[in-house]
């Protein structure tokens, strides 16, 4: 394990502590900020944000991008303009970040875990369709969960790690079982599915500006969508609902203070121009885990690849956080402590969410994949390279 400190140590050109993700602010960022705070417009409303909008929906292919305060608001979101109401189902992977869940039980409902495919460590197509037939049926364009008599209204799928799933696939299913396919894109800005970009293949995509994704304001997110009717929705939610007029107060509904400040934005504008460099720099770093590993008893994640080793050429991933499958917990385990021992930061993948307390009684399938996947799955130092 020497071996593979000295050699993340040699990549990142710091002998001290390496660090999982860290940001690189090398651009206009500082331009942009204090032109930000010289105009006095830094909280929801000013150039910057309606730029980011406008420059990140060209950048991902949709025709509409609303601006929020992180990537949890903006999945939240994503889920009410899927019209997923208290005590709705929703299907997602256990294998996720706990946002995913989270958002899904802000509205009041029930999250159900299927298994991950073992290339994709993304929800499993296969998996949904053998669920949904075991378990459901269509009345009346409504999936109706046979269990519980519940209805099934949305499915999310997460990119983890930046590697798309199975998209097309899992879109041509929830379409037969009636469902909305919201993709929690926190993790793929710049990773695509057929020359499609993640969270553009369902109604709604949400994406995450967090201090550790590819690009970042700190916090911020965003959601995608091509409906005009959506878009709207998600400005008037994320603006509390406020009618708009020169002076009067006057709300129509009850909403959400949810829209990402200027201040914010004019960071993303500066981060959204390195976008492409940032990206070439990770694919660069991929390939030199790939080279590195290929000699080491621990296999190095590609995009999408099964242990088999059998590529999937359909999928571009960013690389926002490589990953390496250890061959069984005891050592992963052993990798991480002399890893962070030694001053290079190592992170297991996250814990399974249907053992956590608020989850444990929520309905699954064996979900083989995502424990096997659970127990030895590694992230190591990750950022761009400069």
């Amino acid at each position: 394990m020497q071996k593979i400190v000295e050699f993340i140590q040699d990549t990142f050109k710091r002998k001290d502590f390496v660090p999982l993700h860290e940001p690189r602010f090398i651009g206009n960022e500082k331009k942009y900020l204090n032109d930000c705070i010289d105009s006095t417009f830094v909280s929801s409303v000013g150039k910057y944000v309606d730029q980011f909008e406008k420059e990140f929906a060209l950048k991902v292919g949709s025709r509409y991008a609303i601006a929020t305060v992180n990537g949890t608001s903006a999945l939240h979101i994503s889920l009410i303009l899927a019209d997923v109401q208290r005590d709705d189902e929703v299907i997602t992977q256990p294998l996720t970040f706990i946002a995913t869940c989270n958002a899904i039980s802000y509205i009041g409902a029930k999250p159900i875990f299927v298994d991950v495919d073992l290339d994709t460590m993304g929800l499993s197509p296969d998996s949904l369709q053998s669920f949904l037939e075991i378990n459901c049926e269509v009345k009346e364009n409504i999936c109706i969960n046979k269990k519980t008599g519940k209805t099934i209204k949305a499915c999310v799928p997460m990119h983890t790690f930046g590697h798309p799933c199975r998209m097309e696939e899992i879109k041509e299913i929830c379409d037969k079982w009636s469902i909305s396919l919201v993709e929690d894109a926190a993790e793929s800005l710049g990773s695509y599915y057929k020359g499609k970009h993640t969270g553009t293949f369902g109604k709604v995509g949400a994406f995450s500006f967090n201090g550790n994704k590819i690009i970042t304001s700190g916090g911020g997110g965003a959601l995608v969508t091509d409906d005009e009717r959506l878009a709207k929705k998600a400005k008037h939610l994320t603006t509390t609902a406020k009618i708009p007029h020169p002076f009067e107060y006057i709300h129509d509904e009850v909403a959400f203070n949810y829209r990402m400040p200027n201040l914010n934005a004019a960071l993303l504008v500066a981060q959204l121009e390195q976008l492409d460099s940032f990206l070439k720099s990770k694919r660069g770093l991929a390939q030199k885990y790939k080279e590195f590993f290929s000699n080491e008893d621990i296999k190095f994640i590609e995009e999408p690849c099964n242990p088999a080793g059998t590529r999937t050429k359909d999928s571009k991933s960013n690389y926002w956080l490589q990953a390496i499958l250890l061959k069984d917990k005891k050592q992963r385990d052993e990798f991480l402590e002399f890893t962070n021992k030694s001053g290079v930061m190592t992170r297991p993948i996250w814990g399974l969410m249907n053992e956590l307390e608020m989850f444990k009684d929520c309905q699954k399938d064996d979900l083989k994949n995502a424990t096997y996947l659970e127990a030895r799955i590694v992230n190591i130092p990750s950022s761009v390279i400069l």
